[in-house]
């Protein structure tokens, strides 16, 4: 029998040692039912977890690979052995190969036997059930899985405020095709209503947030790493990514993928519907807030309005948040000009140029922020704009 779909587990660690991770992860899938709940033993298992770039454990940009070690040893000693693992970098300067290599992803995955999929090529993949997006271009490592376990990460992210399980499918977008999907969809809602689609175009089975040590501040690269001391585990992502909200004391209907993945059908971002398992028994949302929460972690927690104004934002440039440089920072690699999904490219760098904005051609999809290896680029806020409802 399937478990309750809106149950979330969430279990407290707070290291990466092996053996705690293992014993972490084991609990929280039994709180949920086991794998078999999820998962057949004769079918092939992708698993995804965050590469988004080529980055050391401990700068918290990636999941750890004490949490995907201890996830695919579940799955083997339970008899899943059909396993493979993979993910598309955002980072276009990063192969799939050399941001699993330097995440720590690819030892823990060879030591184990199990291979890399395909996530340097695909194709497209029609879904005509999508409301904003009807077909994807797909890394030929997920078209060829029967099942996909998302293994994310505990972050902040510029445009959609976090990034957790709805948004770690992203990945499944191969290559440079996630820089047209951000042309295609250029604002915080109309991604997210995209993420859903792709969420229920993909539909992973079981979801495993790595929120041990999470980052807070200007994520998903750039941000600072800070200590949650939790993992959570759920067949729903838009109730694993309210209980991160909740953790975190942001609201889940200020979340673009929250919302839209709630209006999609894909879940419940609704407190009231979601159940709280614990190695210590149920617990309510504001007990696990008490208890694990982080009231003052770093995120922007500007109201999210949709109001009459936003269609005039394009006319009022000047009352938008927009990507800023720091040029003592800004070491003119040109990542931030190769991200930049659109095709007359808003920001200008490299060759010894330093990051130059055109705001009139930004779309202010934080492509170039989300990339910048140097920490050079954040998200500056402009105070008007709350008074308008803008992002």
């Amino acid at each position: 029998m399937n478990p309750d779909p809106h149950i979330v587990a969430l279990v407290p660690v707070d290291t990466y040692d092996q053996p705690a991770v293992d014993a972490a992860v084991r609990a929280g899938v039994c709180l949920l039912g086991g794998l078999d709940a999820f998962l057949r033993p004769e079918e092939k298992i992708l698993l995804k977890p965050n590469l988004l770039s080529g980055a050391l454990p401990q700068k918290a940009i990636t999941t750890h690979p004490a949490v995907f070690t201890a996830v695919a040893t579940l799955l083997q000693k339970d008899g899943f052995t059909h396993l493979s693992y993979g993910d598309s970098p955002g980072n276009p300067g990063t192969t799939p190969e050399k941001a699993a290599a330097v995440s720590g992803i690819e030892k823990a995955a060879e030591d184990l036997g199990i291979p890399a999929a395909d996530f340097s090529s695909g194709s497209v993949v029609r879904f005509p059930e999508g409301k904003a997006a009807r077909s994807f271009y797909l890394c030929n490592g997920v078209q060829e899985a029967d099942a996909v376990v998302n293994i994310c990460k505990m972050k902040t992210h510029a445009l959609e405020r976090i990034t957790g399980a709805v948004k770690n499918l992203y990945g499944c977008v191969c290559g440079v095709n996630k820089a047209a999907g951000h042309a295609q969809h250029p604002s915080s809602e109309s991604f997210a209503d995209m993420l859903a689609d792709l969420n229920r175009c993909v539909a992973p089975r079981l979801h495993v947030m790595d929120g041990i040590v999470a980052m807070e501040g200007n994520g998903p690269t750039s941000g600072t790493p800070v200590s949650m001391n939790v993992l959570l585990f759920s067949a729903d992502p838009v109730a694993l990514d309210a209980v991160y909200c909740a953790l975190i004391h942001l609201d889940p209907r200020t979340v673009p993928t929250c919302v839209s993945g709630e209006n999609a059908g894909l879940g419940t971002a609704d407190y009231a519907r979601i159940r709280i398992l614990t190695p210590d028994g149920e617990m309510s949302m504001k007990q696990i807030q008490e208890k694990y929460g982080k009231a003052d972690f770093d995120v922007s927690r500007d109201k999210l309005r949709r109001s009459f104004v936003l269609k005039l934002m394009p006319l009022l440039p000047f009352l938008q948040h927009r990507p800023k440089v720091d040029k003592k920072k800004c070491v003119a690699c040109g990542l931030c000009q190769k991200a930049c999904p659109v095709p007359e490219k808003a920001v200008r760098s490299g060759n010894g140029q330093k990051a130059v904005y055109d705001y009139k051609k930004c779309i202010r999809c934080y492509c170039c922020q989300e990339m910048c290896p140097a920490k050079a680029i954040s998200v500056y806020r402009n105070p008007l704009a709350k008074l308008f409802g803008g992002k």
